[in-house]
């Protein structure tokens, strides 16, 4: 007979491992960058503008930014374990049961993201501003827009807020590889 304590700490001790692998894979060096499932790419208004730097012979700066914005999502990460294991703390057993039984192979991970995002976004936000100041990605990107003038325009303006942008692109590979751990316990 297995009491309902014991199985609310088994699940809460399962999803802590799972929780740890997902950001040790993507906080490491090249954890955004190396997985093509997770890679932040330019945003979509500017993958029109990096075909046409590749074809003018400029491919390199459209790469040093998305090294950039990669490396950038990489340095928040880590701060996701102590989030999500205040979270867990928080987690009652009807939490859990909810978890087990709803038929769902994501279901501890659509319960973080309803707990956690919005810490998330405000712990990674200010880590990514920090790193995209001392590498200067913020200023590639306006540069690279702005070296091109009304050609760079006619691509949209759309990611004006890079930080914005890199800080929801981490919250989402960050989940999705934190579904894949979920998956893999189940």
């Amino acid at each position: 007979t297995v009491s309902n304590n014991d199985i609310s700490a088994g699940l809460k001790e399962a999803i802590i491992v799972g929780v740890r692998h997902a950001v040790d894979e993507l906080g490491q060096e090249n954890g955004f960058l190396d997985n093509p499932r997770v890679k932040i790419p330019l945003p979509d208004g500017r993958r029109k503008m990096e075909s046409t730097l590749r074809f003018l012979g400029q491919g390199r700066r459209g790469d040093e930014f998305v090294e950039s914005m990669n490396h950038a999502a990489e340095t928040a990460v880590p701060v996701a374990t102590d989030v999500f294991i205040d979270s867990i703390r928080q987690m009652t057993f009807n939490d859990a049961r909810q978890i087990l039984f709803s038929g769902q192979d994501d279901a501890a991970t659509q319960f973080f993201r309803r707990t956690s995002e919005d810490r998330l976004r405000q712990e990674f936000r200010p880590i990514i501003e920090d790193f995209t100041e001392q590498v200067g990605v913020t200023q590639k990107y306006k540069q690279l827009i702005g070296r091109y003038g009304m050609f760079g325009r006619a691509f949209g303006q759309d990611a004006s807020d890079i930080d914005g942008y890199v800080t929801q692109k981490a919250l989402d590979g960050l989940f999705m590889l934190i579904a894949d751990e979920e998956r893999k316990i189940r």
